[in-house]
C-alpha cells in the first residue's frame, strides 16, 4: 500500500482512492464501464467520508465514485475494508492515494514584445529544419491540461480543436464554454506548443498541430479534474499530453494511470517542478513519463530546475532532458505577449517536439517517439546529468532517429 493511502487510512479511518481496472488495457471504455460499475459497491456513500467540495457538489443521492471510462479509472472514496476488497478484486490493476496536485507555478513573469521572427526556444531545438521539410505537426491533436487557454488569441486562431471545463468531480461542464484562461499559464504553454505566426513571427513549436485544451488546475481540488481532462482527451485520440503541474516529492500514486496513458498511446510529457535540485514532482518524476527540466539561453540548467536521483535501476535521474524554459516568450490572454521562467515553459517545447515527429512518423509508438526524442539530446560542456539527464533534444536528430 503506497505510504500516502496508508497514512490517510490511519488517520481518517477513509481515504480517496484512485483505481485502475484491468479492463482500461483491453477492448475500450464500454467493457471498461461495466467494470467499473461493479466496483462501485466497495466505495464510501456517506458524505461524511468523503471531501466537503466533493459533498457539497454531489449530494447524498450521487454515486459514491467518479469513472472515467476511456482511463479505466475511478476516484472515489473507501474505507479500510473497501480498499482491501478493492485489492483483492482480480480486475483491479492497483489502488492508490489521491494526494493533492497543485500547478507548477511560473518562477518569474515579465511584460515583453515579439520581435524576432522565431523564439529563442524554437532556434536552440533546431525546429525550423523541420519546418522546411513542411512537417509542423499536421493532423496531430495534443492534449494540453492546464489552466485554460484563451482562444481568441491571434496566435491561438484556429489551434484549439477542442475545449473543455471540468467541475470539482471531473466532470465536463455543458454546454462547453468558448476557450478561456482562468489564469494566464494555459495561454504562454498553449502558445509554445501550438501557436500560428502572427505577422510571420513564431511562439509555436508546431504551428500545424492541434490542441485539445481543458481548464483543470484553476484552482481546489485538481486530482478529479485532471482525471477528467485525461480521460476527455484519450476520447478525442490525443497523441501526446502536455502537463505542468504535479505532486511535490515522491508519490507512486498516479504511476499507474501514466501508465494507461502510454498504453493508450499516448506521450506524457511532464514538468519535473521548480523547486531547485534535490527536489521533483510526481508524476514527472515516474520512469514511465517523459520528464522535463528547464535550461536558458546560456545553456546552462536553470537554478530553480528541480533534478534528483532515485535508488532505482530503470531511469534513475530525473529529469530526463532539459528544454528552454528560462525567458520564454508566448501568448499572453487578452492580446499581446509575455515572458516566463518555469519547466512549465520548457514542456511545451517537448510536447510540440513530439507532435512535429508524429506528422513525419504517425504510427510511431510511444516507446519509439520518446527514444528518438532522448536519443537526439547533447549536454553541452558544464551540464551535469545529474541536473539535465540527457541534455538538450535536436528536432533533426530526432526525426533521423525516429
Amino acid at each position: 500500500m503506497s505510504g500516502y493511502l496508508a497514512q490517510e487510512l490511519k488517520a481518517r479511518g477513509s481515504a480517496r482512492v484512485i483505481v485502475v481496472v484491468r479492463a482500461a488495457t483491453g477492448t475500450g471504455a464500454a467493457a471498461s464501464a461495466n467494470e467499473g460499475r461493479r466496483l462501485f459497491r466497495h466505495f464510501s456513500s456517506a458524505p461524511v467520508a468523503r471531501s466537503s467540495i466533493l459533498a457539497a457538489s454531489l449530494g447524498s443521492s450521487a454515486p459514491p465514485c467518479r469513472f472515467f471510462p476511456y482511463l479505466g479509472v475511478l476516484l472515489g472514496t473507501a474505507d479500510r475494508d473497501g480498499v482491501a476488497a478493492l485489492r483483492s478484486d482480480p480486475q483491479v490493476v492497483s489502488v492508490g492515494g489521491a494526494p493533492a496536485l497543485s500547478p507548477i507555478r511560473p518562477r518569474h513573469v515579465t511584460a515583453a514584445r515579439l520581435d524576432a521572427a522565431r523564439t529563442w526556444g524554437i532556434e536552440r531545438l533546431g525546429v525550423t529544419a523541420l519546418w522546411d521539410r513542411g512537417i509542423t505537426g499536421q493532423g496531430i491533436l495534443v492534449a494540453h491540461l492546464d489552466t485554460g487557454v484563451d482562444g481568441r488569441h491571434a496566435a491561438l486562431a484556429g489551434a484549439v480543436a477542442h475545449f473543455a471545463e471540468f467541475d470539482v468531480m471531473g466532470r465536463a461542464i455543458q454546454p462547453a464554454p468558448k476557450p478561456h484562461d482562468s489564469d494566464e499559464h494555459g495561454t504562454h504553454t498553449a502558445g509554445t506548443i501550438a501557436g500560428r505566426p502572427v505577422a510571420g513571427r513564431h511562439v509555436g513549436v508546431a504551428p500545424g498541430a492541434r490542441l485539445a485544451s481543458a481548464m483543470v488546475i484553476e484552482g481546489g481540488d485538481a486530482i478529479a479534474r485532471v482525471l477528467g481532462g485525461m480521460d476527455w482527451a484519450l476520447g478525442l485520440g490525443a497523441r501526446v499530453l502536455s502537463l505542468s503541474l504535479g505532486f511535490r516529492g515522491w508519490w507512486p500514486d498516479f504511476l499507474a494511470v501514466t501508465r494507461v496513458l502510454r498504453q493508450k498511446g499516448v506521450l506524457p510529457v511532464f514538468a519535473v517542478g521548480n523547486e531547485y535540485a534535490g527536489s521533483s514532482r510526481s508524476p514527472g518524476n515516474y520512469p514511465e513519463a517523459l520528464s522535463v527540466g528547464a535550461c536558458g539561453e546560456d545553456d546552462r540548467v536553470a537554478d530553480f530546475s528541480s533534478s534528483q536521483r532515485f535508488d532505482r535501476k530503470k531511469d534513475p535521474i530525473v529529469p530526463d532532458l532539459v528544454a528552454p524554459g528560462v525567458g520564454i516568450v508566448s501568448a499572453k490572454p487578452g492580446g499581446g505577449y509575455q515572458a516566463m521562467d518555469g519547466t512549465s515553459m520548457a514542456t511545451p517545447h517537448v510536447a510540440g517536439l513530439a507532435a512535429l515527429l508524429l506528422e513525419a512518423g504517425p504510427k510511431a509508438k510511444v516507446s519509439r517517439l520518446e527514444a528518438a526524442i532522448l536519443g537526439s539530446c547533447v549536454r553541452p560542456r558544464g551540464m551535469s546529468a545529474e541536473r539535465a539527464g540527457r541534455g538538450i533534444p535536436s528536432a533533426l536528430k530526432a526525426l533521423e532517429a525516429l
